[in-house]
Formats: structure tokens, sequence, C-alpha cells
């Protein structure tokens, strides 16, 4: 498909815009951490925002005025926090922060959040926008503390959205439905009775108990899942052992189970408990199992997906509308807001012409620059849609909620 970025933001704006993610990426800053990328993003929002509300920390809130007072509020989150990697992009504004980078897209996201404002300060939404420039989306924590601020109290619906290096810039996924999963970990601590390696029948070894529980845990989907049903369960540490000659006391190892419905969620908590047990229970060890419930899944709203969907229609093409090629068994913390609101998140499109693809949260994952500019402008447009749809529901002059 050929396409271009031209049409959808003046070239001033295009500038500035890029130049912003260049500055965020060059200077990332870790969860509930951001504050000069805070002050940074502030300085970059229009003139015409009402005075930006800190939030959450060192999270942004600024209201774009719309045209009809009386019109539903609706927002638009981009998330700004990087992970702690060390970058290996080779690009001119890599990050000069050591072990901390960009790995995600969240340079991107906030750029094109502060793009979006842009854009609908000079062609309004019928009512009011909330831009939010949201912290801590990689440890979970951000969306929920904007929430307990009290500061979308208001809004009726939000929207945001990811940068997928599986698409090219210019197609963009608005569909319905499960878009992430819900993200839970856990830690399971295996207790025995340690000993001398030359004799192991003296001892009750917590080694070989994890070995076993390794294998047994990688069943649960296998076995105790339908066939198809979007479901996840990794072990992503673990630890045993200070020396060849001696069998430990312990062993202890963590992971993450993902889900995109409810019942399935529960399922996997039920099988992860009853299978440590038990393996615990034949080796002769003890087990002691955490659980810490993280994000939710993310579901769309049909509704507001449509609204999404024709933004991306009018402003792109329907060519540009891509489908997900396998579930997303990634977690994300929009979907705090889209159980108490309406909404919808977006994966887009942000490869270069023949770039590779490169997964998120490595030392090379580097979005194409035009995504800012396609993220800006299918998010204020989905914003101006939402408002209209949503303010067309109402009576006229109905006062707007308190």
């Amino acid at each position: 498909m050929t396409w271009s970025t031209d049409p959808l933001v003046p070239p001033a704006l295009a500038q500035r815009l890029i130049a912003l993610r260049h500055a965020l990426h060059r200077h990332p800053e870790l969860a509930f951490h951001e504050t000069r990328t805070a002050a940074r993003l502030i300085d970059a929002l229009p003139p015409t925002a009402h005075p930006p509300r800190r939030v959450a920390e060192t999270g942004v809130v600024a209201r774009i005025a719309g045209r009809d007072p009386a019109a539903p509020v609706v927002a638009i989150r981009g998330d700004v926090d990087a992970l702690p990697i060390q970058e290996d992009t080779g690009a001119p504004f890599a990050s000069e922060t050591p072990g901390v980078m960009h790995a995600c897209g969240h340079d991107v996201h906030a750029a094109w959040a502060v793009g979006a404002a842009h854009l609908l300060a000079a062609a309004p939404a019928r009512g009011d926008v909330l831009i939010v420039l949201q912290p801590a989306e990689e440890i979970g924590g951000g969306a929920a503390a904007v929430l307990a601020s009290g500061a979308l109290d208001e809004v009726r619906a939000i929207f945001g959205a990811h940068v997928d290096l599986r698409f090219p810039v210019g197609r963009v996924v608005a569909e319905a439905g499960p878009l992430a999963a819900a993200a839970d970990t856990f830690t399971v601590e295996l207790i025995g009775r340690g000993g001398h390696a030359a004799r192991p029948h003296e001892a009750h070894d917590p080694i070989v108990a994890a070995a076993a529980l390794i294998t047994g845990l990688q069943t649960i989907v296998a076995r105790r899942l339908a066939p198809g049903e979007p479901a996840a369960l990794t072990v992503g540490v673990v630890h045993a052992g200070t020396a060849s000659n001696v069998i430990p006391d312990r062993a202890r190892m963590e992971g993450t189970f993902r889900a995109v419905r409810p019942t399935t969620r529960e399922t996997l908590e039920r099988e992860l408990r009853r299978t440590a047990e038990g393996i615990a229970a034949a080796h002769g060890v003890d087990v002691h199992l955490s659980v810490t419930r993280g994000t939710p899944p993310l579901i769309n709203g049909d509704l507001a997906t449509r609204w999404a969907r024709d933004a991306v229609g009018r402003l792109l093409g329907p060519d540009a509308l891509a489908t997900l090629p396998e579930p997303n068994l990634g977690g994300e913390d929009f979907a705090f807001y889209l159980e108490r609101m309406a909404g919808c998140f977006l994966r887009i499109g942000a490869r270069a012409p023949g770039a590779p693809i490169v997964a998120a949260h490595t030392p090379r994952f580097l979005p194409d620059d035009a995504a800012v500019l396609v993220g800006a402008a299918v998010l204020a447009e989905t914003a101006r849609t939402a408002s209209d749809a949503l303010r067309a529901e109402e009576p006229q002059g109905a006062p707007r909620p308190a």
C-alpha cells in the first residue's frame, strides 16, 4: 500500500513532534520517575490547553476545549515511562541513560498524544478532550493511580494506542473484544532438606522438585484449557543452590500467567496451586505459593471501536485497517480505564519500509518516526468522532454531569 503522512499533520508541527520524540527517547525515565519527561511534555502542549494538572505523581492531564461546553468529555491517553534495558539500536537519538531505554515505544505514544492535543486545538472536537500523559504503565500502576486521582471522573470515553512493528506505518488495528490479556505473576518457594551432593538420599532435594514443577506447569495450558483458548503460563526466574556439591534446602521460582477471559484466569490460578501442591507433596518438600494480580484483560467495546474504525477509514482509507494475526497476551494497564468507561485501544503500525520486525522489550526495538504522525491524527479524529456520537445520544441542552 502506498501511503504518506503528509496530509495528516502540518509540516511545522510534524517537525516539532518528531523532535519531541527524539528528546524523550534520548532521556528515558522509569516508572514513577518521569519528572523530566513530564516537564518536557507540559512545555510541548499547545498554549491554548487549560493549565495542565499533575496527577499520579509524575503524570499530566491537560484539557483541550471543545466547541460545545455541554458536550460529553472524552480522553486520549499516552503512556510515558521507559524500561530497564540497555539500548542497542545505533539510532542518532539513542538513550543517553545507561541501562534505560524506550523499548516499548512510549516515547512515540507520548509524542502522538501531544500531537493530538495540537490537532484538536486547531480543529476542536464537539466537547472537551482530556490529554492523559500517564506514568508507570510498565509496572501496571499508572492507570489505576490516574483513576484514583479523580482527574477522569467526568470522562465518557477514552482512547489510546500502542506501536506495533508487525505492521508497516499506515496500518492500524481497531478491533472489538480482547486486545490484551490479564497479566498476573506468581512466586513459588519449595522448601526441602539440604545435604551433601554425594548422599542425595539423605536430603529432600528442592531442585528436583522445582524441575518437576516447571515441567508440570506446562501441562496446565495444554491439558486443562480448551484448544484455541488464548492463555500462557511461563516461568521466568529460577534460583537455587550455592555450590556444585551441595543440595540446597530451598528453591525459588517466579513466573506469569496470562488470559483474556476471567474464567480462564481463575482456572490458571487454581491449577497452578493444585499442581504446585501436588508435586511438592510427591517430592517430600513444602511449598509456599503467592499470586499477585496484575492488569485485567483489555476488552475493547463494540461502539467505541466502531468510532475508531470510522476515524481510521476517513483519514487513511478502509485498506488501512488491519487484523491481529494472533491473540495478544501482553498486559496493558489501559484495561483499568475500560473497566470504568467506554473506549478503544488501537495498535498502530510503526515499521519503516524494508525494516525487520523487532519485538518490543528488546534492545533493538525502534519504531519509525512517521508513526508519531499517524497516531496523532488517528487519535485526534477518533476523539472528534466519539465526541460527536456521544453528544448526539444526549438531549440537546442537557447539562454536563458534575
